[in-house]
């Protein structure tokens, strides 16, 4: 049987899946999501600690992207690379936050693709 996620929990995860897609204005609010999933993640129950895995992945994997979009810039592929990473964010944090509102772990917390 499924855990419920707390009120408390379900408002930091929230709150970080919101810090990411603000982040794609203001890059620097992605970091402060990333400070709070790991600092909550070891002191919450299965279903956010499902949904911090998920951040914190989403988070590295994304930076990933970046760097290799970066590097490809000159050769005009890394736009497209950018363009990818702002759908793909956006797909994960919704998709995130479609769980949370359910209440359901992340089912696939390790998931490289859209979760």
């Amino acid at each position: 049987m499924e855990q419920a996620v707390s009120t408390k929990a379900a408002g930091n995860v929230r709150l970080v899946y919101i810090l990411y897609l603000v982040g794609l204005v203001v890059g620097v609010t992605a970091l402060v999501g990333l400070v709070m999933a790991y600092i909550n993640k070891g002191d919450s129950d299965s279903v956010a600690a499902s949904h911090y895995r998920f951040q914190i992945r989403t988070f590295w994997i994304g930076l990933l992207m970046m760097v290799i979009g970066v590097i490809t810039t000159p050769i005009i592929l890394g736009w497209f690379v950018f363009l990818f990473w702002t759908i793909w964010l956006i797909i994960r944090c919704v998709k995130g936050l479609n769980y949370l509102e359910k209440g359901l772990a992340h089912p696939e917390p390790a998931t490289w693709m859209f979760g």
